[in-house]
């Protein structure tokens, strides 16, 4: 990666962070070890940021999603609907190159350097629909059907699956919070599994979170071809030469499709086109 491209990819990761900070600004609640609980938490922010982070100042769509799509009296449930489909339409999964804080960590645990990084494999394509799957069973139909008195489903995705919920709040939780140390059990242990399992692929595979499990980023992904903010590429000044397929850490060649549903608008292969083809 030249000099040009490092500057693009410092910028975005500073973006990242700066995101990452605003919406886990709540700093107390890391030394207190509880949760924020004021009014600006029943607001929703665009990435997957964990509402049980002791700093988070939002909620995250998926989580409240699961929360309340067991019954559409609440009218909460048509804010959050309305929410994804809104930042989808406006940005795609521009979200996840730009401002999701898991989507940062994976890429700085991607610059650890390892002897061979695995850029694509068997199976590859079909195990990145995995995530559509997921999305559809355990974040609409399980918490649709399997509901308490009140009509609410529990977050299965939050509680069975997502790695981001363990490292953002469940640990932080966990070594503040002597009382909640007694209540450990199975399932805390196979959700720590799980995010050692997505720090040693993140190593050796560039966003394996995002390319195979995220929900949200499967939400995201239906509405890259028709966001406000897409690629355009230009055919006529486009030289066939191949550098941004190349280049491309999701595996999409923008020239077939600029705006493939893997795209995260990372902006690395608008920035390595010779001829400034991409716009």
């Amino acid at each position: 990666m030249d000099k040009g491209k490092k500057i693009k990819e410092s910028k975005r990761h500073g973006v990242q962070a700066l995101w990452a900070l605003l919406t886990n600004s709540y700093l107390i609640g890391f030394f207190q070890g509880k949760i924020y609980k004021g009014k600006l938490k029943s607001l929703c922010v665009p990435g997957l940021n964990c509402y049980s982070c002791p700093g988070a100042v939002g909620a995250c769509p998926i989580g409240a999603m699961q929360a309340v799509i067991g019954s559409w009296n609440f009218k909460f449930a048509f804010y959050v609907a309305g929410f994804l489909m809104f930042i989808g339409a406006l940005m795609g999964r521009f979200v996840c190159g730009w401002l999701c804080p898991f989507g940062l960590i994976q890429d700085l645990l991607h610059k650890i350097p390892f002897r061979k990084k695995i850029e694509t494999f068997r199976g590859d394509q079909l195990l990145r629909k995995l995530k559509y799957i997921i999305l559809l069973v355990f974040v609409i139909l399980m918490p649709m059907f399997l509901v308490d008195i009140l009509g609410q489903g529990a977050p299965y995705f939050c509680k069975l699956i997502c790695p981001v919920g363990t490292l953002e709040g469940g640990i932080p939780l966990a070594l503040l919070n002597k009382s909640m140390q007694s209540a450990l059990g199975w399932l805390y242990a196979w959700k720590n599994l799980l995010l050692i399992g997505t720090i040693i692929l993140s190593i050796l595979i560039y966003r394996p979170f995002c390319k195979y499990i995220c929900p949200l980023g499967a939400v995201y992904s239906v509405f890259n071809p028709i966001s406000v903010f897409r690629y355009r590429v230009d055919k006529e000044a486009c030289i066939d030469c191949g550098v941004c397929a190349r280049v491309c850490k999701m595996q999409v060649n923008p020239i077939e499709n600029a705006n493939h549903p893997e795209c995260i608008r990372c902006g690395i292969c608008r920035k390595s086109c010779p001829v400034k083809a991409i716009h």
